[in-house]
C-alpha cells in the first residue's frame, strides 16, 4: 500500500495491486474522502468469450397480447432468422409529433448471427406495426459453444 501527499488534482493513490487501482477523491473543501476502485485497463484477465453474435431490440405495441407478440416472435425463430427472442412489458416515455407521450409497449431482445443480421433487420421492419420502429442493434462477445448454438 502507498500513501502520498495529497497533488493539485485532489486525488491519491492508496493502493494499488496487481489488478486494480484504488484513489482517495477529495468530496468539497471539508477533509472529507470517497475511495475510488477500478480494474487497471492493461490487466484484464483474459476470458474466454472469443465470439460474437448480434442482439437486436425493437419495441411492439402494448395493446397486442402476449399471443400474438408469441406468434411474431416464433415466426422468426421458425424462419432461422433469430435464435432465441426474449420478451417484456415496458412503459416507454417519449416525445412524438410534438407531444410527451408514455405508453406501454412490448420490450423484444432478438439475438442472431453476425451474419444474419440484415435478413433479420428486413423482417421486423417487413412485418412491423409502427411508422418509425425502434431497431437497435450491438455486438456482443459470447462464448463459441453459445456463438455455436446461435449459428444453428
Amino acid at each position: 500500500m502507498t500513501s502520498k501527499k495529497l497533488p493539485s488534482s485532489g486525488t491519491s493513490p492508496v493502493s494499488i495491486g496487481p489488478s486494480q487501482v484504488s484513489i482517495l477523491v477529495r468530496m468539497g473543501e471539508a477533509p472529507s474522502f470517497k475511495v475510488c476502485h477500478r480494474v487497471h485497463p492493461s490487466i484484464v484477465p483474459p476470458t474466454n468469450m472469443a465470439d460474437t453474435i448480434c442482439i437486436i431490440q425493437t419495441t411492439l405495441p402494448g395493446e397486442w397480447t402476449e399471443s400474438i407478440v408469441g406468434e411474431w416472435s416464433t415466426s422468426l425463430v421458425q424462419d432461422g432468422i433469430a435464435a432465441c427472442v426474449q420478451r417484456s412489458r415496458i412503459t416507454s416515455v417519449y416525445r412524438w409529433e410534438e407531444s410527451l407521450e408514455s405508453t406501454e409497449e412490448w420490450r423484444v431482445q432478438l439475438k442472431t448471427s453476425t451474419h444474419n443480421k440484415e435478413r433479420l433487420v428486413e423482417a421486423i421492419l417487413s412485418s412491423h406495426p409502427y411508422d418509425t420502429p425502434q431497431i437497435i442493434s450491438w455486438n456482443a462477445e459470447t462464448t463459441s459453444d453459445y456463438a455455436s448454438w446461435i449459428e444453428g
